[in-house]
């Protein structure tokens, strides 16, 4: 997801989609506990979904 499409997004969206980007991550993260991933990229591309949401929403904060 590039950050020019969550600019685009208000707050609340982007509160509910950390909220998923997170939730997602658990649930990743569990599943490598158990299992082999097939996809070990998807860790590194949600935690910088992750960062930048958090960015956008400080950076609405601090204007």
């Amino acid at each position: 997801m590039k950050a020019t499409e969550l600019q685009e997004l208000s707050e609340a969206e982007l509160e509910t989609k950390l909220g998923e980007l997170t939730e997602e991550r658990f649930r990743l993260r569990f599943r490598s506990a158990t299992e082999a991933i097939e996809d070990t990229s998807a860790f590194r591309s949600l935690r910088r979904d992750v960062a930048r949401i958090k960015t956008i929403l400080r950076q609405r904060e601090q204007a």
